[in-house]
């Protein structure tokens, strides 16, 4: 064979490879092809494509005026004042001022109307995007960005939750999905329990059995070749995989400059984590911070909490940023609902749906904007109204998800968003 058969053999066209590639990422988003991924310079083309969620749930609800949505000399506004941003025109709560030096990175939107009001119905509809179902369990936003972004053969986590939270202790949901998608949910460690080889086992040992499974499995799927094989064998290699990867959850596996920068405290050293794990190919991770539902001593507790969020987030954004990954990497804050306008007589905002505030960092995302506006005291939406819905529809649009797209259980079709969601297009790149 001349030379240039012998690399024509090895190498690949490169518009037919980028074709392919982008055709065999749809396949592996999809979950349910493998054989398109053994060749491995379309599985690298794949992996290095692939797009990530880290998310920040900022648990019992943030107060959008101590945040995204100052409003300075109203009696509704507090007494934080509003400061510049480095995109002329935006400003934000000066309890955000690291953040306020990353706004052209960031999309916030001011206008979201969602209705409820309770910690449980409210999460819900914001983890899940619609209202609850009767006989229906829909899957939440981590479990869809698992099964659209997660690639065939990887063995990591396809969604990590990570809570410290006394109160709800959400653990997300696959819903109808599935087991297959449901989250790995840290809150007592930020090491997953019960990954570790027994101390009792060697590692010669572990290998040895691993090799006989091995064997006797691949003897017993060449000669009953079906689907539930396929997936047996499949899982017990994500459960290698996941063991293998505990490291990934380790930060002491960083340098200590990497360390420093994020902070001693346990919202930084998951963010950290976030990164670790969506480095190594986990599609989805949330990382919550509570606990933000300040009835009572509003202004003390959002000084403190805004300033481990603005650190966290900041650090997030600068180290992603800097190893190439934000461009791949949506980076969302996220709650069940914000605050009241009104200050109660303990100095407290209460629960508030009507009129509140998000952003959206990354992938996707035209960063330097704001979407919609309030009222002078932030009471009522003046213009740009979004849902839920309209949250995951543009979500997925910033990720290259079909929001069009369609579940089928049994003979019903589900679409990935409510009826009627549409994207909020002056934030989507």
């Amino acid at each position: 064979m001349s030379g240039q058969a012998s690399n024509a053999g090895r190498s690949i066209d490169r518009r037919s490879f980028l074709g392919t590639a982008a055709g065999t990422a749809a396949l592996a988003a999809d979950m349910t092809v493998l054989d398109g991924l053994k060749n491995p310079l379309l599985a690298g083309e794949v992996k290095r494509q692939q797009k990530h969620v880290i998310l920040l749930w900022l648990a019992g609800g943030a107060s959008q005026l101590e945040t995204w949505d100052p409003k300075p000399g109203r009696p509704t506004g507090g007494p934080f004042r509003p400061i510049k941003t480095d995109v002329p025109g935006i400003e934000i709560c000066e309890l955000l001022p690291k953040m306020a030096q990353r706004m052209k990175t960031t999309a916030v939107i001011r206008s979201l109307n969602t209705g409820i009001g309770d910690h449980g119905g409210g999460a819900s509809l914001m983890e899940t995007g619609r209202r609850k179902e009767p006989g229906l369990q829909f899957p939440d936003l981590g479990a869809i960005s698992a099964r659209e972004l997660g690639r065939a053969d990887s063995q990591v986590p396809d969604y990590v939750s990570m809570y410290s939270s006394t109160e709800g202790r959400r653990k997300g949901t696959s819903g109808f999905l599935g087991s297959r998608f449901a989250p790995m949910f840290l809150s007592d460690s930020l090491v997953p329990a019960n990954i570790h080889r027994l101390d009792a086992l060697s590692d010669l040992d572990h290998r040895e059995r691993n090799d006989l499974r091995q064997l006797i499995a691949s003897r017993f799927s060449r000669q009953r070749q079906s689907q539930a094989v396929g997936s047996q064998l499949n899982a017990y290699q994500r459960v290698r995989g996941i063991m293998a990867s505990e490291k990934l959850f380790d930060i002491e596996q960083e340098p200590e400059s990497a360390r420093a920068r994020y902070g001693p405290k346990q919202f930084g050293q998951q963010c950290l984590i976030a990164r670790r794990l969506c480095e190594a190919g986990v599609p989805f991770v949330k990382v919550a911070r509570a606990w933000w539902d300040s009835h009572g001593q509003n202004f003390e507790t959002h000084r403190e909490l805004c300033a481990d969020l603005d650190h966290s987030m900041s650090t997030l954004l600068d180290d992603l940023q800097e190893r190439g990954m934000l461009e791949r990497t949506l980076v969302v804050t996220l709650a069940e609902f914000g605050r009241t306008p009104n200050i109660n007589p303990s100095l407290g905002r209460d629960h508030f749906a009507r009129a509140w505030s998000m952003s959206l960092s990354g992938c996707g995302i035209k960063g330097g904007t704001v979407y919609g506006k309030t009222d002078a005291d932030g009471q009522h939406v003046a213009d740009g109204q979004a849902n839920a819905g309209d949250v995951f529809a543009t979500i997925f649009q910033a990720l290259g998800i079909d929001y069009h797209k369609e579940y089928h259980l049994g003979s019903r079709p589900i679409p990935l968003v409510d009826f009627g969601a549409k994207p909020i297009k002056p934030v989507l790149a």
